[in-house]
This record gives structure tokens, C-alpha cells and sequence, in this order.
């Protein structure tokens, strides 16, 4: 079991040190990648609402087609891993990120803005991808929790700051100046990718996605990460219509609540992954983020949205850490760009289906019961996360037994 204490005692007692030179490179491109896609997340559907012949469909048609990008770009990206290597494809999805939004407002066309938030999607899934891979290669196994928990803090932070930072420079200075500012944040950490390692993350045979999807070992946890990313689709869509009018204050601290509790849920469990291991905090983080929502279905009353959301924030840290460590732990190196896509097309597509799915039901049933409807489908996902853990044990005795036995015939 690994030490509790702080890093710079781990590493005096023989643990691998977690950041690195290139860990550090690798920081520069989170954050730039992260701050310019949510500096303009809510920014690009203003701008197209507001341009002659705008309005709500149209800021809705720029964000799904962002969204179908990034989709379409992070299956797409471990087929062109392979071909030019982690390194290459990171840089390329920074300029893709951030070279179209300086001229996004050269045009008011619809076609315009819609073909810059589809080339832009395509940037991010890349630096998802590709940088999801690299990550997980510079950072030594046996701490590889605690890691991936301080590369979401990395994302997480910028988020959180990114998108009222947006939405207020859009008001006080014009669109023109925030894209400018989303371009140069991106284009300005591309200066970071040469340190990062070449095509070495990919050698070795590749893995393809739809396999993995298929396979029990990355598909359950897979699929029960989906089911929580489903919840986090419809707090951001649909809170601010549940709860009633007049309760704005509540709703924008709710949406703070959730990301930020999200944040550290995500950094304790990965540090207690490298201790314990990741396998057994799937159910506790799936129980949470459903019970979370059940919360939330109170919408008249305040308390209990705000402690809604931070129980669901908590209960989504945790499943996003324990699955991502869970599937980069059964894989070899050359299947990383494949389960970092497979992680973001999880998180994608289930807050996408999430957004859409419960506008359905909730026209129907109300948005009282369609949060309790979403909560008890949620716990569905308790079966495959149970088999999974299941499973895993029983691997780990097999595994066990055989270096006993291997031990044995060595004496």
C-alpha cells in the first residue's frame, strides 16, 4: 500500500516522482486547450443568436454541431495517433482549436460559425485524445491516480473561471476580443508540445475502439461512466428551467457547487486509487451521483438543489477517476489514445443524451419526476459496475496464486 504522506516524502522513500519536466509541458496544453474551448462554449451560441436572422434554434445548432465534432474527432483520433503520434496530433489540435476562432466574427453566416465550431470541435477531441495519452505516459503507474486527478484540476480549474469569464468579456469588450483571446491562449501553448514525447506512447500494437467497447474490461466501466456523464448533461441543461423563477442566485450556485465539488471528489479519489486501488470506488461514486439527482428532484426547494448537485458533483468526481484509472491500468501503452477516446466519447455522448433524453421526459412527466426517473436509470449501471468489481477480484486471485506458485518453483 502506498504512503499517505506528501509527495516530496514519497519520493524520498523510493516512490516515483509524479511531476516531471514534461508533466509539466503537458500542464501548459490542459490548460490551454481547456481555457480557450470554455471560453467560448457559451460565448459562440450568444454571438449566433444575436447575428440577423438569430435566435434560439441557431444557438443551439452552433453548440450540437461543436459537440457532434468533438464526438466524431475523438473516434477518429487513435486512427490518426498511429499514423503521426501523440505528439503531432496535440499540436494540431491546438491550432485547430484556436487558429478558427480569430476569424469567427469575420462573417455573420450562419454557415460561417457553424463551420468554425465543426473544425474546432475536431481541435479539441484531438487534444483530448492525444493529450489524454500522453498524460498517461508520463506519469509512473503505481501513482498513475493521483496523476490523472491533478491533470482533471489542470481542466477542471479553467472550466470553472472559463465560462463566466467568457460571457462577461463578451458584454464588456464585444465577441471580436474574447476570440481573440480564446485564439491566442491555444495557439500560445503550442509552444509547449515539442518538450512532450514523440511517437514512442503509440508503438506497439493498436487497439481499436470498437473493440474496447466491446470488451468487458473497458466497456463496463465505460458504460457506467456514460450513465454518470448523463447526470451532468442535465444539470447544466435543464437546473436553470427546474427550479422556479426567482431563485437565480440558487441556480448559479448550484452550477459552481457541482464542478468545483466535482474537482476535488476527483483529486481525493485518485490519490486513494493509488492506495487501495480504483476498482472498489465505481459503486460508491455511482450510488452518489445517483442519489445526487434524486436530491436535485426537490426543485422547490433551494437547500436541497445546492446539496443535490454537491452530492451528484462528488459521486461524478469520483466515477470519472476510478474509471479512467481503472481502463489506462488494462491496457498496454499503445492502447492509451484508445481508452483516452473511448473515456471522452463516454463523457461526451451521455451528457449529449443526457440533455436531450430528459427534455423528452421531462415534457411529459414534469421536472420533478424526470430527475427521479433519471436517478432510478442511473442505478441500472450498478450491474456492470458490480460484475466489474466482481471480476476484478477474481482476476487479482488468479494473479496472485500465480506468483505464488511461480515463487514457489523458483525456491
Amino acid at each position: 500500500m502506498a504512503s499517505s504522506v506528501d509527495p516530496e516524502h514519497r519520493v524520498a522513500e523510493g516512490q516515483p516522482r509524479l511531476v516531471t519536466r514534461p508533466l509539466l509541458l503537458r500542464f501548459v496544453t490542459v490548460i490551454g486547450s481547456s481555457a480557450s474551448f470554455y471560453l467560448l462554449l457559451s460565448v459562440v451560441p450568444a454571438y449566433a443568436h444575436s447575428v440577423p436572422g438569430g435566435g434560439s434554434d441557431k444557438a443551439g445548432l452552433v453548440t450540437g454541431a461543436l459537440m457532434l465534432a468533438t464526438v466524431a474527432g475523438e473516434l477518429m483520433a487513435p486512427w490518426l495517433a498511429a499514423r503521426c503520434g501523440h505528439r503531432v496530433l496535440l499540436g494540431a489540435g491546438l491550432l485547430l482549436l484556436g487558429a478558427p476562432a480569430l476569424v469567427l466574427t469575420a462573417s455573420q453566416s450562419m454557415g460561417w460559425i457553424v463551420g468554425v465550431c465543426l473544425v474546432r470541435g475536431l481541435g479539441f477531441a484531438f487534444t483530448l485524445v492525444a493529450g489524454g495519452a500522453l498524460t498517461a505516459s508520463l506519469i509512473p503507474p503505481e501513482r498513475r491516480g493521483e496523476g490523472l486527478a491533478l491533470i482533471g484540476v489542470m481542466a477542471g480549474v479553467p472550466s470553472l473561471v472559463g465560462l463566466p469569464l467568457g460571457a462577461w468579456l463578451a458584454l464588456h469588450t464585444g465577441y471580436g476580443p474574447v476570440c481573440v483571446v480564446a485564439a491566442l491562449i491555444a495557439l500560445g501553448s503550442i509552444v509547449a508540445v515539442p518538450g512532450l514525447p514523440g511517437r514512442e506512447a503509440a508503438a506497439g500494437p493498436p487497439l481499436g475502439i470498437f473493440a474496447a467497447a466491446r470488451s468487458g474490461t473497458l466497456g463496463r466501466p465505460t458504460a457506467v461512466f456514460a450513465v454518470t456523464a448523463v447526470g451532468a448533461g442535465i444539470v447544466v441543461t435543464f437546473l436553470p428551467l427546474a427550479v422556479a423563477p426567482g431563485h437565480s442566485g440558487i441556480v448559479a450556485a448550484a452550477l459552481f457547487v457541482q464542478p468545483a465539488v466535482a474537482t476535488a471528489s476527483r483529486w481525493s479519489a485518485g490519490r486513494r486509487a493509488d492506495r487501495r486501488g480504483a476498482a472498489g470506488l465505481v459503486v460508491p461514486g455511482l450510488v452518489a451521483s445517483a442519489a445526487g439527482i434524486l436530491v436535485v428532484a426537490l426543485t422547490a426547494v433551494p437547500v436541497a438543489v445546492v446539496a443535490g448537485v454537491a452530492v451528484f458533483g462528488a459521486g461524478f468526481g469520483i466515477t470519472q477517476s476510478a474509471t479512467l484509472t481503472l481502463m489506462y491500468a488494462r491496457v498496454p501503452a499503445s492502447g492509451y489514445g484508445t481508452v483516452s477516446a473511448l473515456w471522452n466519447v463516454a463523457y461526451d455522448a451521455g451528457m449529449g443524451i443526457g440533455a436531450v433524453g430528459f427534455g423528452a421526459v421531462a415534457g411529459l412527466t414534469g421536472y420533478p419526476w424526470a430527475f427521479v426517473l433519471t436517478a432510478l436509470m442511473m442505478l441500472t449501471a450498478v450491474v456492470p459496475a458490480w460484475w466489474d468489481r466482481k471480476t476484478t477480484r477474481k482476476q487479482d486471485v488468479t494473479t496472485r496464486e500465480d506468483r505464488a506458485v511461480t515463487a514457489e518453483g523458483q525456491q
